[in-house]
């Protein structure tokens, strides 16, 4: 789950990070009062789950309370990136001496948080790493012990090196950073740019936070931040009926049953030369119902070419499975052509629904993906 900049902002100073004041608007006007209240020259932020706001034009500068009025109207109500802004973070301008990057993510290769650090922030860390690795440290955090003083200081005097107020600084909110990503359950977490004022002061101006949807549970105030009209509709459907779906940039539509078998799916689109539409789980003990929300949400992804059903029945029947791609092709016409690969669970029964509708089925999951991934580009 992602929260807002504003969201995270407010998680941050819970945990004693220094951050600007701010508050959220949702009309022009609203945005021109909080400008007003904060001395005029503000920067008006758009809020929405995806990155790249300052490129979109998301994200302007404003010298005065009128400025940041014609700059709310501007960024509400556009699209970044498919989603439609509906709130903007008005903030005060400063005046920034450096620019650093701070960061922590669950590294599942290491089994262990990460944190991250670099003296180039302001700019994608993945720019960063790409053409200047050598200026991004790390220091793995141990769960047994959580995060040492002596590993935040080390982290802070390589941003700051010959500066000691200002390590000292970093060390506190690096710790203060990992408090707040364990207590919220986030599985990455984020200051882009962590600056320094002229008088030598840190402050935190971007935040952001993804929070793992396993944790949600247990944390109810987390789940409540949830921001559904921030999110694309296709996700927040899925989601209420059970499946798990992320749209990707791609047009081979991928229906898959279990997270590994789908990620696997993925990488051979990939393979055989396509690019997945779409992550999209409808999970074990999948009812025809599953199906049909399913194929409703990839087919109304305009970009999809070609359908692809990976489907290995072990709690998942297959016939569940067949039941519902009849049933959904009786409710709408697809428009672009489907492959089905089954093997499992009732697979022969499957097979003759399937062929009692006029489909065919595979067995082979690379000659299943090879095919789709052809329709896809044919």
């Amino acid at each position: 789950m992602n929260i807002h900049e504003y969201q995270a902002k407010e998680v941050f100073r819970r945990h004693g990070i220094p951050v600007p004041p701010g508050k959220v608007a949702t009309t022009p006007e609203e945005a021109e009062r909080i400008a007003l209240a904060l001395g005029g020259k503000v920067v008006v932020k758009a809020q929405v789950h995806v990155g790249g706001r300052g490129k979109a034009g998301g994200v302007k500068l404003a010298s005065s309370p009128q400025e940041a009025r014609d700059a709310a109207a501007k960024i509400l109500g556009m699209e970044i990136k498919g989603l439609t802004v509906r709130k903007v973070l008005v903030t005060p301008a400063e005046d920034i001496a450096h620019e650093a990057y701070l960061g922590a993510i669950v590294d599942r290769s290491s089994g262990a948080v990460v944190l991250m650090a670099s003296p180039e922030g302001g700019i994608d860390i993945e720019e960063v790493a790409a053409k200047t690795p050598e200026l991004i440290f790390k220091e793995r955090i141990d769960p047994r012990y959580g995060m040492l003083p002596h590993q935040a200081l080390r982290l802070a005097y390589r941003l700051y090196a010959g500066d000691t107020a200002r390590a000292r600084q970093a060390a506190e909110i690096i710790q203060k950073l990992y408090a707040a990503m364990l207590d919220a359950g986030a599985s990455l977490i984020e200051i882009n740019p962590l600056i320094t004022t002229p008088s030598g002061q840190l402050q935190a101006i971007d935040a952001k936070m993804n929070i793992d949807d396993n944790e949600l549970f247990r944390r109810s105030a987390v789940a409540e931040l949830r921001d559904t009209e921030s999110e694309a509709a296709a996700e927040v459907e899925a989601r209420a009926k059970g499946l798990t779906y992320i749209k990707l940039d791609g047009n081979v539509g991928c229906c898959v049953n279990g997270a590994g078998l789908a990620m696997a799916t993925m990488d051979l689109v990939k393979y055989y030369g396509g690019e997945p539409a779409n992550f999209l789980d409808i999970g074990g003990s999948s009812s025809p119902e599953k199906v049909i929300v399913a194929l409703q949400i990839i087919t109304a992804d305009e970009a999809v070419k070609s359908i692809l059903f990976n489907i290995f029945g072990g709690i998942t029947r297959c016939d569940d499975v067949a039941n519902g791609i009849v049933e959904a092709t009786r409710q709408f016409k697809l428009k672009v052509p489907i492959t089905i690969r089954l093997t499992g669970t009732n697979e022969e029964k499957a097979v003759e629904i399937l062929e009692g509708a006029g489909f065919s089925a595979m067995t082979d999951m690379d000659e299943a993906v090879r095919k789709a991934v052809e329709l896809a580009t044919s």
